[in-house]
């Protein structure tokens, strides 16, 4: 799949819900349906592939600076919340997800983490993508075994890394993250 297709069927789902897209700590949280029923009108292959791509999207976000951005917006984020996060990130939608990844500092942008930095409902993760994602091929196919192995084997044949990639910092020290994450830090530090 390529990854434009990838991204317009992340789109495809949150222009379904509308204003409701971008907060995924509302009890009724319509997005992951949503994503589930884009998903659900495809080929099992492509649903497959979806999920493989969902994989690499996340992959690509597993950088300390980002890491260290949602431990500051969560209050803590250890290797469980961190893969929430990216997940979360990305149905936030492909030009939040690229500019966070680039500068995790412009998240400060959003409603949904100025809430949250006022103690106001609101959360970014979401606790995995690939729920919504084997529920649509379980829609389609009405089991998910085969899901299961072919995502096992396409994740092992891939290049994951071991490690996030980028410069981190102490996130307990809040002058360097009033330095590296200054906006974020004026939001939840200041």
């Amino acid at each position: 799949m390529r990854i434009d297709d990838w991204w317009d069927l992340i789109e495809r789902a949150r222009t379904a819900v509308g204003e409701r897209a971008d907060d995924r700590n509302r009890p009724d949280d319509p997005l992951p349906g949503a994503l589930t029923d884009v998903l659900a009108a495809l080929e099992p292959v492509e649903i497959i592939d979806f999920r493989l791509k969902a994989v690499e999207v996340a992959d690509s976000a597993y950088r300390r600076p980002l890491w260290n951005a949602a431990y500051l917006i969560e209050g803590g984020c250890g290797d469980d919340g961190f893969m929430d996060f990216r997940d979360g990130l990305i149905l936030l939608g492909r030009d939040t997800f690229t500019r966070a990844v680039v500068d995790p500092d412009s998240l400060a942008d959003l409603p949904v983490v100025v809430r949250m930095s006022r103690e106001e409902s609101g959360w970014v993760g979401f606790e995995s993508l690939g729920y919504p994602i084997e529920d649509a091929y379980r829609r389609s196919q009405g089991e998910t075994a085969a899901f299961d192995a072919a995502v096992e084997a396409g994740v092992r044949a891939m290049n994951r890394p071991d490690e996030p990639a980028g410069e981190g910092w102490d996130v307990e020290d809040d002058d360097a993250m009033r330095r590296h994450l200054p906006r974020l830090a004026a939001l939840f530090l200041d």
